[in-house]
């Protein structure tokens, strides 16, 4: 796809959000079962079956998927994506391309071995290296513009308003 085909393909939609904004708010869902069988959940990815477990740092068997790998899969589909196609529009041609995500955890924290670190990532560091003979003020807007636009990036970066429950089926 080139930059004029993705402007085609996509003005119609943006006009439609601009026109009538309330199409724009779509929610999108994850669900999974949890099984009787050891300690795991199966995730409906919406192409496969992914069933996540613990990780072999908290005791896991390391058979199943971590949650915090898948994470930073989400983030490197998201962030791959999304560059690719900001790439194309402002008309960078990437010979080839790879994006690395890589996060830090203390699992003190998620096995509560200390009450006083934090449980989750510490840090996340997401690299694009790519393959390009386009100009270093090129490639500033399209890092710009694809940490403007990548929905898990963003959703990470901004920490958004979550709320659990809990209710008996």
């Amino acid at each position: 796809m080139d930059a004029a085909s993705l402007r085609a393909t996509q003005a119609p939609i943006k006009e439609r959000y601009k026109s009538d904004p309330k199409t724009a708010l779509i929610t999108l869902k994850a669900t999974g079962s949890i099984e009787n069988e050891g300690i795991a959940c199966k995730v409906e990815t919406g192409r496969a079956l992914a069933v996540a477990g613990l990780h072999p740092a908290t005791g896991g068997s390391g058979l199943e998927l971590c949650s915090g790998d898948m994470l930073l899969e989400a983030l490197v589909a998201c962030a791959g994506v999304t560059l690719k196609s900001v790439a194309t529009a402002i008309e960078i041609p990437l010979k080839a391309g790879h994006v690395i995500a890589e996060g830090d955890l203390d699992f003190r924290g998620t096995l509560g071995v200390d009450k006083e670190t934090p449980v989750g990532f510490e840090a996340i560091r997401l690299r694009f290296d790519v393959e390009t003979d386009a100009p270093q003020d090129k490639l500033d807007l399209l890092l710009k513009l694809t940490e403007r636009y990548c929905v898990v990036y963003q959703t990470i970066k901004n920490g958004p308003r979550v709320e659990v429950s809990l209710q008996r089926m």
